[in-house]
C-alpha cells in the first residue's frame, strides 16, 4: 500500500464540525429545556439530533478518514482466527486454576507473616 497523503481539513469541514458541536450543545440544553414533556419524546428528540450531528460528521474529512478506518476494521475482524470452543474452554480453566492457586498461596503466604510478626512483636504466645 503506498502512502497517501492526509487530507487537510478545509474552512467548510471547521465550520461543520462546529456546528455539531452546537447542534450537540443545543439537544442536550432542549433534553433539559424541555422536562415538562414526557420522557420519551425528549430522548427521541436528543437521539435524532444525535443522528444529525454523527451525519454531519460523516461528511467532514475526518468523518470520512474514520469511517474508512471502521471498514477497514470490519475487514481484519474477519481475517482473525477465533479460537474453538474447546480451546477457550481449556484457557479459561487455566486461568482460574492459576487465579486459584496464586490466591491460595498468597493467603497462606500471609497467614505465615501475620503468625510471624504477632510472634516477634509478643502478641501472640
Amino acid at each position: 500500500m503506498a502512502p497517501q497523503a492526509e487530507p487537510s481539513a478545509s474552512m467548510f469541514d471547521t465550520v461543520k464540525l462546529v456546528l455539531v458541536i452546537s447542534l450537540l450543545i443545543l439537544g442536550i440544553t432542549g433534553f433539559y429545556y424541555f422536562a415538562s414533556y414526557a420522557l420519551v419524546y425528549r430522548v427521541l428528540g436528543i437521539l435524532a439530533v444525535f443522528g444529525l450531528a454523527v451525519a454531519l460528521v460523516f461528511t467532514t474529512a475526518i468523518g470520512r478518514k474514520a469511517w474508512g478506518f471502521i471498514t477497514e476494521s470490519k475487514m481484519e475482524v474477519r481475517k482473525v482466527i477465533w479460537p474453538t470452543r474447546q480451546e477457550t474452554m481449556q484457557a479459561t480453566m487455566l486461568v482460574v486454576a492459576v487465579v486459584f492457586s496464586v490466591g491460595l498461596i498468597l493467603w497462606l503466604m500471609d497467614m505465615v507473616l501475620f503468625w510471624a510478626v504477632g510472634i516477634l512483636t509478643g502478641q501472640k504466645v
